[in-house]
């Protein structure tokens, strides 16, 4: 097989809509290069001044050996993984699929193990501005548009000062048991609570709901300590959606081998790009675990998402911003080529490699801007979590 050696990787932080995008460009003496993304919003330096540690040994490395350079990556270094360098290796890693997957003129879903499914479900969110009635209209609205899976955020998720949990989960559940009324039971529906309660909190939650309300609670708590989840999986038969954060296989043992959660929130940006994502589904369906990726981000994200999900067996939703079309974040002036919903589903694409065209000069002229997301505090001035 043909060498492609690496003589170039370059970063790109670089603001897109509402928020950075951390675009990685990894080009090859062939003149074949590819593109990859970093998950660790919000953080872009640290991931780019990672990449840039990388690039110094990477250069001159045969960009076809894509496992083997992931293990040099990794490995290769005392203070191994960590979310900010998992992010800079995801980015990397998704920048070689799509490079050899266009070398071998294949979608990168064949590098994979070959395409499981034509088209890729997705789920939709009812938008973290809308609350109560005005959250229940949405979702009727993504359901006529064909969306059998949606997602809710909870009441005071759009507060950009103070959040207090107490306040939220009473209002929340009886949203969530109108909503589930007047939907009916033939839908999907699931809340993100992006880690803000404890397990009190999230206990009190789940018993508020009516039964059978919610087919999937994501990630009511922090996931530093499993031991937490396992208690709390102990107040609720409500299933749980949890992993967005992981940043490699080894995060996501506890969690799969405990049998702690049924969704595995896997973001191919954050895990260590599609080869640490392959090995941690191939567990998952060990364990009857659903793949119901993270997706917040930009089009490589999704492109490389996509590939994944045609090519496994225990695949659930991917996540898709596109009905909040005002965050811009798959701007064609900067992805010419891109994935497109048909309706509430993915085709799969067969291009080359990922099937993202990435416009390097617009990159170029875009400028990286500081972003952070809401300090947010209790009521009597205490730190809580975003």
């Amino acid at each position: 097989m043909t060498k492609l050696k690496i003589t170039a990787i370059k970063p790109y932080p670089v603001w897109v809509g509402t928020r950075n995008q951390m675009l990685v460009k990894v080009e090859t003496d062939s003149g074949i290069f590819g593109w990859g993304e970093s998950g660790l919003s919000g953080r872009e330096k640290a991931v780019a001044g990672a990449i840039e540690h990388y690039r110094e040994f990477l250069i001159g490395h045969d960009a076809m050996q894509i496992g083997r350079i992931w293990q040099e990556i990794y490995r290769s270094q005392y203070f191994e993984g960590g979310r900010v360098l998992q992010a800079a290796i995801s980015a990397i890693d998704i920048a070689l699929h799509d490079i050899k997957g266009k070398a071998l003129g294949v979608p990168a879903y064949e590098l994979l193990g070959g395409k499981q499914r034509d088209r890729i479900p997705t789920f939709a969110s009812t938008g973290d501005e809308a609350e109560g009635e005005v959250a229940i209209e949405r979702a009727r609205e993504l359901r006529a548009q064909g969306w059998q899976a949606i997602r809710f955020f909870p009441i005071g998720q759009n507060s950009k000062d103070i959040f207090e949990p107490r306040e939220s989960i009473g209002a929340t559940a009886t949203m969530l048991n109108k909503a589930r009324q007047e939907l009916g039971d033939d839908v999907v529906l699931g809340i993100d609570y992006h880690h803000r309660l404890s397990v009190a909190e999230a206990a009190s939650f789940c018993n508020k709901l009516d039964r059978g309300v919610l087919d999937f609670l994501e990630e009511p708590i922090r996931d530093e300590t499993p031991e937490a989840y396992e208690s709390l999986r102990t107040m609720t038969d409500i299933p749980f959606a949890i992993g967005e954060e992981f940043a490699s296989k080894w995060q996501f043992l506890p969690y799969i081998e405990r049998g702690i959660h049924q969704f595995n929130r896997l973001d191919v940006c954050n895990v260590g790009g599609l080869t640490e994502a392959m090995k941690v589904a191939g567990w998952s369906e060990a364990h009857y675990v659903d793949l119901m990726p993270h997706n917040p981000l930009g089009p490589v994200c999704t492109a490389a998402t996509m590939h994944l999900a045609a090519a496994v067996p225990n695949f659930a939703w991917l996540e898709t911003r596109a009905p909040e079309a005002k965050l811009g974040f798959d701007n064609s002036d900067f992805f010419p080529v891109q994935p497109r919903l048909d309706g509430a589903d993915y085709p799969v694409s067969d291009l080359p490699g990922l099937g993202v065209e990435v416009n390097e000069d617009a990159v170029k002229a875009e400028s990286f801007r500081f972003w952070e997301a809401p300090h947010l505090t209790r009521r009597d001035g205490s730190v809580t979590n975003w």
